[in-house]
């Protein structure tokens, strides 16, 4: 095995599954809801897309889902 490499030869090339590894989009989120995120990413030391990411993809897994039936006022 060599000491060093001389890698200034060596042709690039971009990782081929990059791009599906994260997609982006636009979202209208409360100012509140991202202020939580904001506070929890804070103190867990990671970005707060990252910690919403992360968040989303345990509702995926666990297969949650959010009850939307609006109840009609008398």
């Amino acid at each position: 095995m060599k000491s060093e490499y001389d890698l200034s030869k060596m042709k690039s090339r971009k990782n081929p599954y990059a791009a599906k590894l994260k997609k982006s989009v636009t979202m209208r989120l409360s100012e509140d809801v991202i202020g939580y995120f904001k506070e929890m990413a804070e103190e867990a030391g990671v970005p707060y897309q990252s910690l919403i990411n992360l968040y989303l993809r345990d509702c995926v897994q666990n297969h949650r889902k959010i009850d939307i039936s609006w109840q009609s006022t008398p």
